[in-house]
């Protein structure tokens, strides 16, 4: 514990950058007390709208709670909702300089309209399709003038089109390039974008689709995988370990929820469990463990050390409702209990 306090209380000295896709969550919170009578629909009496930080904006907040520095790189529309998400960078004290205005775009918002404690319906404004390759160039144009800035990059890929194989692959060359971390918190559809990253953080879910995906088998032939069934968790430890293998990564972090993680290095496996209390809510708990395990290694720590502390924030952010941050605070206090 002595060790993991020492490490978290650097995490003021580091640098990150952000890359992926930018998130504004909308929250519309009222009461039903009646039923449309133009349709079979509940009519909600809205009192409230409230804004949070979502996708890579989520994860800047988590190393911006945490004490460390973090700068954005993304894109956003031509819009309302733009003006929005950038004042709640501002109020955050996030670094905007490396986000793009992109015409014909959606800046992403996904708007939950809640009831008392009920969501009645999420409406989503966004768009999955790829980015031009002049706002590739551009974003990777920013990323090569100042990656000598940080210590770490963190690459969030949500599916809205920010990561794609051209910039993934050079992204991740200049990091190893200039030895600086490079973290990813995955889609499950594109983990071939992130070979030879310093880790990557999967849930079980992701990956398990991404060894069917890529139709990875045990070169050991001491299993198959079986497309119908969800893996048990000795085939998830095998798989896992010809992940790492077939990506060629430095780690491989597979979260399970209550169950805690799972961490791959080299033929090293390591299970470490949750160190949560209560669960009421996971909603962005990936991006607190992506931000506290980049955040760790780039103090110096060791995998395992890191991959330990993210578990503890995890078992944090799991607590609290809705999309949320931790503090460094909250951190050192939950690790003075144990």
């Amino acid at each position: 514990m002595r060790r993991f306090k020492k490490i978290i209380n650097k995490f003021h000295n580091v640098r990150i950058l952000v890359i992926g896709d930018l998130i504004l969550d909308e929250y519309i919170w009222g009461d039903v007390q009646r039923i449309s009578p133009e349709a079979p629909v509940p009519v909600v009496w809205a009192r409230e709208r409230s804004y949070v930080l979502g996708g890579a904006a989520n994860v800047a907040n988590n190393i911006k709670e945490l004490g460390g520095y973090v700068s954005l790189c993304g894109v956003v529309g031509k819009d309302k909702n733009r003006e929005i998400f950038l004042s709640q960078l501002r109020r955050q004290g996030i670094s905007q300089e490396g986000i793009l205005l992109v015409n014909n775009r959606h800046t992403t918002v996904k708007t939950r309209i809640i009831a008392g404690h009920q969501q009645v319906i999420r409406l989503d404004w966004e768009h999955t399709d790829a980015l031009t390759q002049g706002a590739n160039s551009r974003m990777y144009d920013f990323i090569a003038k100042n990656i000598h800035k940080f210590q770490a990059i963190i690459i969030e890929d949500y599916g809205k089109g920010v990561i794609n194989p051209w910039l993934a692959k050079k992204v991740i060359t200049l990091a190893r390039e200039k030895n600086i971390i490079v973290t990813v918190d995955p889609k499950e559809e594109h983990f071939q974008y992130y070979s030879y990253s310093t880790s990557i953080t999967p849930n079980r879910k992701e990956a398990e689709s991404a060894v069917r995906n890529l139709k990875i088998q045990d070169t050991t032939n001491t299993f198959k995988i079986n497309t119908d069934k969800l893996m048990d968790d000795n085939t998830l430890k095998l798989a896992g370990r010809e992940l790492l293998k077939y990506l060629k990564l430095g780690s491989l972090l597979i979260t399970l929820g209550e169950e805690g993680m799972l961490l791959f290095e080299d033929s090293h496996i390591t299970h470490i469990p949750t160190r949560a209390q209560e669960v009421f809510d996971v909603s962005g708990a990936g991006d607190t463990v992506i931000a506290v395990f980049t955040l760790s290694l780039a103090c110096g720590a060791s995998k395992l050390e890191a991959a330990h502390i993210a578990n503890f924030a995890a078992g944090i952010v799991v607590s609290k409702i809705g999309t949320a941050a931790i503090s460094r605070k909250e951190l050192l206090e939950r690790m003075r209990d144990i």
